[in-house]
């Protein structure tokens, strides 16, 4: 699969502590990985893993206590905010659990916003076959409080794609719809990957959804313990469970 970028996404010695001095919370503890470009992630662990720590600090919405990010060629560290604003807006793409829609704006409109906000002109054609690809082309005049949960998340996986980001972080993405709706969210997103070359980055905690992707890599107290291809859904649980057994004895 051709990719453009060798490697989308890389992080090296990624911590992030959070507290003061006399009471630190490690939630990164020198996390070392890379997404390579043209591929699908799913990102687990208990909760207080780091898992949603990674995602922020690798798009650059959180800065790391030390070590360094890559987005492509450009390391984050070196960017100023005004400079890092820019990037995330241009070659980032975020797709929340909340959806995080602006609900005065129209469908197209909130699609839209990112161009607008980057001051890039629409490739309209682009935008077209965006729109086409998540169905919701009938609904472009409908505000947000129109629409279902999975039409909502549907618009800001749109919006997420408008500008052509490098990578596309998505924190919970099915977290609030039904297994139906999850499971047309999820197919998007690969189709997404393996139709376009995007790369997905995905914190989730549901071995379902995390079978969707081309790799599973698992956290546990800031640390990477498992990075494993595709092993489907039943090992993914049964990874997972093992894990949880094993803090169980250690605390």
């Amino acid at each position: 699969m051709t990719s453009p970028y060798p490697s989308a996404v890389r992080v090296k010695h990624l911590t992030r502590v959070y507290g003061t001095d006399e009471q630190p919370v490690t939630a990164l503890a020198g996390v070392d990985a890379g997404f390579t470009g043209g591929t699908f992630t799913a990102v687990m662990g208990p909760s207080g893993s780091g898992k949603s720590t990674l995602l922020q600090t690798a798009a650059g919405l959180d800065r790391p206590s030390s070590g360094q990010v890559w987005i492509g060629d450009t390391e984050l560290s070196q960017l100023s905010e005004t400079e890092l604003t820019k990037l995330r807006r241009t070659r980032i793409g975020f797709v929340f659990q909340a959806f995080n829609l602006i609900g005065a704006l129209t469908v197209e409109e909130n699609i839209l916003l990112p161009l607008q906000l980057a001051k890039v002109r629409a490739d309209r054609q682009w935008v077209a076959e965006v729109i086409g690809r998540v169905g919701l082309g009938d609904r472009l005049r409908h505000r947000p409080s129109a629409l279902s949960g999975g039409q909502q998340q549907r618009v800001a996986i749109a919006r997420a794609l408008a500008t052509r980001p490098a990578v596309i972080f998505c924190d919970e993405p099915t977290g609030a719809l039904d297994t139906q709706t999850a499971a047309e969210v999820l197919s998007l997103l690969r189709a997404v990957v393996d139709e376009h070359q995007q790369t997905v980055v995905m914190v989730t905690h549901d071995p379902v959804a995390a079978s969707y992707a081309d790799r599973v890599m698992v956290l546990a107290d800031g640390r990477v313990v498992r990075d494993m291809p595709q092993p489907g859904a039943a090992r993914i649980a049964e990874e997972l469970a093992s894990l949880g057994r094993t803090q169980q004895k250690a605390g």
